[in-house]
This record gives structure tokens, sequence and C-alpha cells, in this order.
């Protein structure tokens, strides 16, 4: 770091305007930010000691990256790129430098133990010191660093190789993309990518509020998050990493004493190194035959590789970040003692552990020590009892729904119940609340209804004062909320984007759209592209479709597909997918077929939906209040527009067949001349069952013209045939079924 950098210490943040900027000086200038964000990165996420507040900082990398975007200034290396590169359709895979292997382990001291007398015995009863960690309940990767710049990032895999995570990894603020200090040419690391548990439920609080599932565990939740095939998803969750071990590393300048017993395959990185210009790939292929053929040799001539511990003190120097729990040991005892003071500290810990892991600290005797088809011989995992049943509220959440239902959710610390990890628990509606006593922070019981569905059974040491203030308005959009009985409602409607996204998603999912699950029906929510109601999106256009993350042009010219496929649903299928409480599919088709149109169903009297069977006072009550409300009046004629949805079909009576008897049937794309429900319809009347989603009962899948994926990924699952439409209409005249268009 320059003295005379401008921005480390109290940095002036007037900036000129960059149209005031010639290239020049923008280049330099956006050198000393890049420089000085650095450091910033490197005293907030390493040493823990900032110098500047967030304020100071987000306008110094505000600043770098308006320069880069006016001068197109080259980026590699830079921290603007934390945000993410392009989306890709898989993660490659890489070989590993070096073996990941996996640390065999126990939760019984006496088998920790017997790995010591092991380790002793296997070296000729030499004295060993260990080095002690906590073991990590994170994702394990290795990270390539060359002439000190970030190269790659893989997860562990089989050990042997690994997914190509480089670039979600490259969005980690504690991974550096440039090594400080005196590093060697080449570096191999092996860190622990994890979710701060602070961060995790807070992120836990927010899937819930979406009325998304929340994540079981942090290591799920890193370990989902790192295989995101889109890096700019890895950007905005909070992954951070720990590194522990050296896995490679080599030194021009340290290099070609002898000192490594390579027999010769020092020569061969040596002659594939050229600093900057370097071709890496070639550089690793030689890095990874030097490793194996020495059985390790790792760090020959470099300072401080001689140790475990010695690596815990330099990569703080190359701004690698460390755990400052990790201890030095004389003995196996002392390990022991490690492990259960460490175990009484785990709850106040913001990571989560399950145990600790014991090293030979001495690399050299790791190395005469070796491995096991898949363990090493020198390291051993002392593991803490699972939690169970009993744990922690770490929050409270309260879930909108598509009714508007509020629902409270506590959010735990991960306990395992019955087998299973829970990371929350319903607490049902305000009255259970009261009834429990339960507040934030509380020590509480777990159960599983039926084995199934968590809940929180007692309360079992107040450590909290009070019980939880349910709200008096919505969580998300601000609503008054109204009690009915024990139950509260957002009175919000779909002015309420949580119920706006889940009403657009079960919309779709009703009247069989492909493409608009609950991520999809939130993004289009967020992007303001479905503002209003459902009906927003038959107005929404491909190409602005096609611009959104994830999308592309195929994905919204598919989705445009799905929804003139069904423009003209059958009524049942149209009232049951506008959302009226207590109205699924079976009361639908009930009112569709007593009503016969939208109209004499808009028109009808309360004591006229009671008369329909099936429909009972509450379910009539219902309906009458969702159909005088004016929001919902006017989303049902919005639909109704020949632009948009259409007018929905009034059921027909039809003469039934049974050519079809016992077979299932799902469609999937468009087939001219026909709706999805016509063909449905037509197969049904001869006797076949025709459902939405395919599974080992289907019978055939007929795929039409830009077909979804989902459907044929499960028919190929599950052994089931696809026939195009042609094919599909020779199969029913075969059966002696007419099956002209309508």
């Amino acid at each position: 770091m320059a003295d005379d950098n401008p921005y480390v210490t109290d940095p002036a943040l007037d900036f000129r305007d960059v149209e005031a900027l010639g290239e020049a000086d923008a280049r330099a200038q956006a050198e000393r930010l890049r420089e000085a964000v650095r450091f910033h990165d490197y005293r907030y996420y390493v040493l823990n000691d900032p110098v500047i507040g967030d304020r100071a900082y987000d306008r110094l990398f505000e600043r770098l990256r308006e320069l880069e975007d006016a001068f197109d200034l080259e980026r590699e290396g830079s921290p603007t790129q934390r945000v993410g590169g392009e989306p890709v359709d898989e993660l490659g895979t890489v070989e590993h430098v070096a073996p990941l292997f996996s640390i065999d382990s126990s939760g019984d001291a006496a088998d920790v133990r017997e790995f010591d007398r092991r380790v002793r015995r296997d070296l000729g009863g030499a004295d060993v010191a260990y080095v002690c960690e906590p073991k990590f309940d994170g994702l394990s990767v290795e990270v390539v660093y060359v002439d000190g710049r970030y190269e790659r990032a893989a997860t562990r895999g089989d050990g042997e190789t690994g997914e190509d995570v480089t670039e979600n990894v490259r969005t980690i603020e504690s991974v550096p993309q440039r090594l400080r200090g005196d590093h060697p040419d080449v570096l191999v690391v092996r860190g622990e990518v994890y979710i701060p548990r602070d961060a995790f439920q807070q992120y836990n609080r927010e899937r819930v509020e979406r009325g998304d599932d929340p994540f079981a565990n942090p290591r799920n939740a890193a370990a989902g998050t790192l295989r995101q095939l889109d890096p700019s998803v890895t950007a905005e969750r909070p992954l951070d990493c720990f590194f522990y071990d050296v896995l490679a590393a080599w030194d021009a300048d340290a290099s070609g004493d002898g000192g490594s017993g390579d027999d010769g395959g020092d020569d061969a990185v040596r002659a594939a190194w050229n600093g900057s210009g370097t071709n890496v790939e070639a550089l690793l292929d030689a890095l990874r035959e030097r490793s194996s053929a020495s059985g390790g040799g790792l760090g020959a001539g470099i300072d401080g590789l001689d140790t475990h511990w010695g690596e815990v003190g330099r990569f703080p120097e190359w701004g690698l970040k460390t755990n400052d729990r990790d201890r030095r040991v004389a003995d196996v005892e002392a390990a022991i003692d490690y492990r259960d003071a460490l175990r009484t500290e785990r709850e106040e810990l913001n990571y989560e552990i399950d145990g600790t892991v014991v090293k030979v600290d001495d690399r050299a005797q790791c190395e005469r020590l070796g491995t096991t088809a898949r363990h090493y011989r020198w390291a051993y995992a002392y593991k803490f009892p699972a939690r169970t049943e009993v744990t922690t509220i770490t929050d409270v959440v309260v879930q909108v729904g598509r009714t508007g239902r509020l629902t409270p959710v506590a959010l735990l610390e991960p306990v395992e119940v019955g087998g299973v990890t829970v990371s929350r628990a319903s607490l049902h509606n305000p009255e259970e609340i009261d009834e429990l006593g339960v507040n934030v922070g509380d020590e509480v019981r777990i159960e599983r209804a039926g084995d199934v569905i968590p809940y929180v059974d007692e309360v079992v040491e107040k450590r909290s004062e009070g019980t939880f203030d349910f709200p008096e308005s919505c969580p998300v959009c601000g609503s008054d909320v109204e009690r009915d009985g024990p139950i509260a409602f957002c009175t919000g409607g779909l002015a309420c984007d949580a119920q706006l996204v889940h009403a657009l998603a079960y919309f779709t999912d009703v009247l069989d759209i492909e493409g608009v699950g609950e991520a999809a029906a939130e993004q289009l929510v967020e992007a303001g592209l479905v503002a209003d109601d459902v009906a927003d999106l038959y107005d929404v256009e491909v190409e602005t479709l096609a611009e959104l993350s994830g999308w592309g042009e195929t994905s919204a010219r598919n989705l445009r597909a799905e929804l003139d496929a069904a423009r003209h649903p059958p009524l049942g299928d149209f009232l049951a997918a506008i959302g009226i409480p207590e109205v699924g599919p079976i009361v639908a088709a009930d009112l569709a077929a007593h009503f016969g149109d939208v109209d004499a169903f808009l028109d009808a009297e309360r004591d006229d939906y009671e008369a329909v069977e099936g429909v009972g006072p509450t379910v009539a009550e219902h309906i009458a209040e969702f159909r005088d409300n004016e929001r919902n009046r006017r989303v049902i004629e919005r639909l109704r527009d020949e632009s948009r949805l259409g007018e929905p079909d009034a059921p027909e009576m039809t003469e039934e067949g049974d050519e079809l008897a016992g077979e299932t049937y799902v469609f999937t794309g468009s087939v001219e001349g026909w709706t999805r429900d016509e063909l449905q319809e037509l197969v049904e009347r001869h006797g076949a069952t025709a459902t939405t989603s395919v599974s080992s009962n289907t019978d055939c899948l007929v795929v039409g013209s830009n077909p979804g994926a989902s459907k044929r990924e499960d028919a190929t699952e599950h052994d089931v045939p696809e026939l195009d439409a042609d094919a599909f209409f020779e199969r029913l005249a075969e059966r002696g079924i007419d099956a002209d268009a309508p």
C-alpha cells in the first residue's frame, strides 16, 4: 500500500465529475481506488479492524465503478468484479491440483485417543504436536492463485475433481482477488465457504416473508448459493470464507534446491512458469504431477509452510482470512480439552460448527503418515453430539399468504427432530403465541405434527421479556391487519406484493401455464411487470421479459406460447384460478356447472351460491365477499378482455366414451387449432385422465410446439413415452376417436 494513497485514511469523497477527467487521470485514480478498496477489504474481512466507515467505503467503491464504466477500463482483478459475471448453462468440472481428502470422525474421545496412538506408532514413537481448529459446517473449496492473482475455485466434489465455481467464489468479499505481501508464485489453498449465522437468519427471514421455504441450515444455504448458475445471484447472498490448509505451493526463488524430493517435478513447474504471462492450465498440470510424484512436497523452501501452525500465521499476511479459535496444543489430551471448551462456546459463534479438527502440526510428519483411499491419516474430526428437539428461537417472521392470512413462523437455531434438521416451526396464529407466552430468544421444544410439520410445543426456558408483539399492520405492504377469531388477515389484497406474488403463481399453476413458479412470480412483481393484478402478465412483451436475469428470448417466447395456449380456459378452471377463498378446483367445477358463464356467476345472489352442491354458508359468504370487492371485479373484467385472457369457455354436455379408459395423459407445448384445456377435455370425454404433471402413472406425454422443459425431464426420469401431435391424433384414430379440431 502506497503511503501517499489519498483513499486510505480519512479519504476525501468530493470527486470531480467523471466528464471533467481525461482518460489518463481516470486510469490513475481508478488504480489508487482499487488499491485502497483491497486494503479496506483486508482490514475489514481479515483483520476485523476497519479504518473507515461503511458509507465512505461504499462511496469509494461506487466511484471506482463509475470510472470503469465511463472509460471502459480493464476490470480483471478489480474489486468491482465481485458483483458477478454472466450466467452459465451448467457448472463445469475441473481436476484438483492436489486431492481434497475427507477426514475420519467420531464423537467419542476414546476414538480420538486411538487416532493419536496410531499416529505416534506410525511415526516410530516421535513426539507429536497438534493444531486444533473448529470443524466448519460449510462447503469445502480449492482456491488457486497464480502470481498473486485469483485464478480458479472448485468445490471438493469427489476429491479428485470438483465443480468449477470460479465466478461464484469471486463474489465472496473475504476471498481476495490479489494476494498481499510476499506470497508464493503459485498458491493452492483449501477453505470453507459458509454463511454467518446472523446473515443466515436474516436471509431465511426474507425467504419466509416472500412465502419461500427457508433453508434448513447454513450449510445447505451456502451449498445452494455457491452452485448458482448466475453469479449475480451468488453476489447478493452473504457468503464468507475461512482458509485453513495449503494444498500446493511453489515459488521460483525458493524451489530448485532439491529439498522437495520431487525427482525433477520442479523443473517441469519452472518450465511452465512465466509470471503474469503463464499458461495457467499447463502450470497447474505440472504442479499436479509434482505433487503426485512427491507425495506432497508442499512449499519446499517457503517460510512457514513446514507446519500447519505456520500456515495459520502466513495466511493473514497474504490476505487470507483464518479463524481466531485455532490453537496449537502439545498432545491429544489438550486437543480433547480444546474440543470440550469449544463446545461450551458454540452458541456464541457467528458460524455453524459441528466439532473440531485435530491435525498433526509437522508437515513432514503428515507426509510420512500419508492417506488412505479417502482420508488423511494425519487429521481427525472430534464431533459434537447432534442438537435434538430443544433449541432457541432467533426470530419470528410473519408470513403473508395468497389470501392475505398472516402466519407467524419461528426461525430456529437448526435442530434435529426425528432425524430431520429443522430451522423453522409454525406458531399457528396470534392466540397460539399468547398461550405459549413465546418470544424471540426463548428456549423451546420442537415437535413434528404427524411426524411432518414442525411446531413449537412449549417454552422450556423463558429468556425474553413478554410475548411476541403481533403486528397491527402488514409487514409487506403496511395495510391494516384484521382479526377473524384467532386468525389475522392483511387487508391490502392484491395491492400487497406478497399476495400478488402468491396469486400470480397460483393462477398460472391452476391454468397449467408453465414457466411461472413462485420465484419467477416474485421476479415479475419486483421488476414491476406485474404491478396491479395477474392480468398484467398478459401485457408483458417478450423482449422485456427476455431481459430479466435468467430468462432469455427462448424462455420468454415459451411463456408467451403457454399463455396463448391457455387463452380460453374452462369456466371451472378460471373460477379456481382467480383465487376465491375456499374455492378449489372441485368447488369451482360445481359453480361452473351450475351457473354456466361468468355473467351468471357474477350476478348471482349469496343464496344462489349456497344452493350449489358442495357450497355451504361459509364458502358462499367468501364467494359473495370476493365478488363484491370492486378490485376483484376489475381483475375479472381485465382477464375477460380479448387482448388478455379471453372469455372462459362454458362447460359443455358431451357424450362420453371409454376408448381411453384407464390411461393418463399430460400435455405440454401448443397444438395448432387446440387449446390445452380442449385437449384435456378430449381425452377425458373418452375415459382417460388428464393431469398437469408427469409421474410414473402417466401413460403418455403429448409434446406440442414450444414445450416446457420440466415435463419432458420428468418424462425421461419416469420412462414415460412422448408423442408429437401427429402421433397423438393417430393414436386416437386407431381407437376410433374422431378428433377434428373444435
